[in-house]
């Protein structure tokens, strides 16, 4: 999607507030060995045969992953139905081509040297771009898109979200194991992706739609990028839907527990801007540095570790500010009927659990992986 910042700018200035798109990324297994099958061309194509999935399956860079989005919907329980009708379809066509499907944000073992590129021209220009870094990025994450009116608001709203990212990651974390081994982090994926590509991670604020934009028309006058989909900040105004999406978080193992985050993320967001909307104080807004901490903080030890409470200038438990985030965007769940069951622990938390208690890291995985079968179907399956 090519750069064009004035027409950027008229999306979201006729943008619906509060639409919702979901987006979820899979592996593609071998369902015996749990081997990643770099088979994404393939699979798409059988996509292109069923009339929603050929709407909704889409690539993010690696063979061995593919990702189905929602479309745009104007409630979130209406993104829940329709994402629930597309994780169906893709589930029964991955299992009749002998596949399998896995939903953390890192593969345990699988080695990103043997990771290929989904042969296209817009991959293909990445790999030659970004080298070491496109072909190291074998993650999986789950996004979130909400409609935010007005150009300036939708800016507004993504400064604000900055601060909440690093907690946000922390109740996704759901990627401690790589290489084989417990790496010691709650989201590995974080360090991987949010670490290595360019124009990612937690960008500086821009205040206003045109400083946004002039810095946009520098990098792209400079060669930089081309086009809006080489912006990966983990929080970013959407080019072409006219959303705000964040872009954070790791792939979730059960279906139930995704649907409760992106819901905690909509709700954020719509929070953001009726904050805005009341004369939010952008003065407030933490520091780069404040925020980096809290992000390690969050890559290091996810939901049961600490955060800094900057304001206070004292730590706070992450489970708390959990509590406090909730608390804080009730207003938003209440108007929009968002309802957040967020689980005791996490995929993190669970997974090394297992390890501590025995458990190998293939067969954590190899539970992982049936759970992601066994939750994003029967979801599903109960409601059809």
């Amino acid at each position: 999607m090519p750069l064009d910042l004035d027409l950027a700018r008229e999306r979201f200035e006729s943008s619906t507030d509060f639409t919702v798109g979901l987006e979820e990324e899979f592996a593609i297994l071998d369902p015996g060995t749990l081997e990643l099958e770099h088979r994404f061309e393939e699979v798409y194509a059988a996509c292109q045969a069923d009339e929603v999935l050929a709407e909704s399956a889409a690539g993010e860079l690696i063979a061995s992953e593919i990702e189905i989005r929602s479309g745009r919907a104007g409630t979130f329980t209406e993104a829940m139905t329709m994402q629930r009708e597309r994780r169906r379809r893709l589930f029964e066509l991955v299992e009749g081509m002998g596949l399998a499907l896995g939903a953390m944000g890192t593969h345990p073992w699988a080695n990103y040297l043997d990771q290929r590129i989904i042969d296209t021209p817009h991959y293909n220009r990445l790999r030659h771009e970004l080298g070491w870094v496109a072909q190291r990025n074998n993650t999986w994450s789950m996004h979130v898109h909400m409609g935010v009116r007005g150009a300036d608001r939708a800016i507004a709203v993504c400064d604000r979200m900055r601060e909440l990212l690093p907690l946000l990651l922390a109740v996704s974390a759901n990627s401690p194991f790589l290489d084989r081994r417990d790496t010691g982090l709650h989201t590995v994926r974080t360090e991987i992706f949010t670490r290595t590509f360019p124009r990612c991670g937690v960008p500086s604020p821009f205040g206003d739609w045109r400083t946004y934009a002039e810095f946009i028309e520098l990098l792209q006058r400079s060669g930089s990028v081309v086009e809006s989909t080489q912006l990966w900040w983990s929080v970013r105004p959407h080019h072409s839907f006219g959303t705000v999406e964040v872009r954070i978080c790791d792939a979730q193992t059960r279906g139930e527990e995704s649907f409760a985050l992106a819901g905690l993320i909509a709700a954020c967001i719509a929070q953001a801007a009726l904050d805005y909307d009341e004369g939010g104080d952008a003065t407030a807004l933490l520091a780069d540095r404040e925020i980096e901490e809290n992000l390690w903080r969050a890559i290091r030890h996810g939901m049961s570790g600490r955060l800094i409470d900057f304001r206070r200038a004292a730590e706070v438990e992450a489970v708390a500010a959990l509590d406090d985030l909730l608390a804080w965007c009730e207003p938003a769940r209440s108007q929009l009927g968002i309802e957040v069951e967020l689980p005791a622990r996490n995929g993190a938390q669970r997974a090394r659990e297992a390890l501590d208690a025995g458990v190998s890291i293939e067969d954590v995985y190899r539970d992982a992986v049936a759970e992601t079968k066994r939750t994003y179907t029967a979801d599903i399956g109960a409601r059809r």
